[in-house]
């Protein structure tokens, strides 16, 4: 069943991304006082103010953290940068541990420098998944592998479909699933089977809104606030709710020229008030 979610916040969580003014300190400040039980917080919020100091204040604030943004991106120096890579991410697994994370979010990396196979960064990708995938395992952190828009593919991801994601899971075994993010999935005609595909095994691991502006003027700081673009975003929470999710949704705004002008503060209060009447 459908859960109703114009009643309350329990479902609601912020990404730092979407209050991007905010240090992490006033982030979960900002976002405990406004009745939000969750955030998800990227990393360079993280380690600005350190991971121990982090998870204090997380902890004293009482929220769920959704996620931690973000691992991956495998393929920067290409194959022979991947060692490089993987010791970030290791250390990406252990912040996500140590703040109690739902999941670290993977991006995998778009074309290794100077390359045109992109068939060969997809590789490198799933090689630097199954070495990561152990680590990660045994400090009991999942892995939410994130397919970005086609308009990644070269430069942020060369995963783009949840097709693929759910071929590397099924490919990986346990510990590793999926984060589903309407801005990157809503035109995909395969959407719901692949939903269906990976709540047959369990592997929605995130859940993340935002919409779809008509016009986009940035391909990556031009995301709009839930009900202002042309994302049929509660059609999508029903699929991925009848797929089994049962955990937060995730508002991942990056904004240059509009939220993030605004005060954190209005930013929070949109996103409750679309939360219950557009998602």
């Amino acid at each position: 069943m459908t859960r109703d979610l114009s009643k309350d916040n329990r479902f609601l969580s912020i990404n730092t991304a979407t209050v991007r003014a905010w240090d992490l300190k006033q982030a979960v400040e900002g976002i405990a006082r406004a009745g939000i039980p969750a955030l998800s917080v990227w990393r360079d919020k993280l380690q600005a103010v350190g991971v121990a100091e982090a998870a204090r204040l997380i902890r004293r604030h009482r929220l769920a953290v959704s996620g931690l943004c973000r691992g991956g991106m495998f393929t920067g120096e290409g194959r022979g940068g991947l060692a490089k890579a993987l010791e970030d991410n290791r250390r990406a697994v252990d912040e996500a541990a140590s703040i109690a994370a739902a999941c670290l979010v993977v991006v995998a990396g778009g074309l290794a420098p100077a390359s045109r196979d992109i068939a060969d960064a997809r590789q490198i990708v799933r090689e630097g998944l199954a070495e990561l995938l152990p680590y990660a395992r045994a400090a009991g952190v999942a892995l939410a592998i994130e397919p970005l828009h086609p308009m990644y593919a070269a430069d942020r991801a060369c995963i783009n479909t949840l097709a693929q994601a759910n071929e590397l899971c099924e490919a990986l075994g346990e510990g590793i699933g999926v984060a589903v993010d309407v801005y990157h999935v809503w035109w995909d005609p395969n959407l719901a089977n692949e939903i269906a595909r990976a709540g047959k095994g369990r592997r929605i691991l995130a859940f993340h809104i935002c919409d779809w502006l008509v016009p986009t003027t940035d391909l990556l700081l031009d995301r709009g606030m839930m009900g202002d673009g042309v994302i049929d975003i509660r059609a999508i929470r029903a699929l991925v709710e009848a797929a089994g999710y049962g955990g937060f949704c995730e508002v991942e705004i990056f904004s240059k020229n509009n939220w993030w002008k605004r005060p954190p503060e209005e930013a929070l209060a949109t996103a409750v008030e679309r939360y219950r009447t557009v998602c």
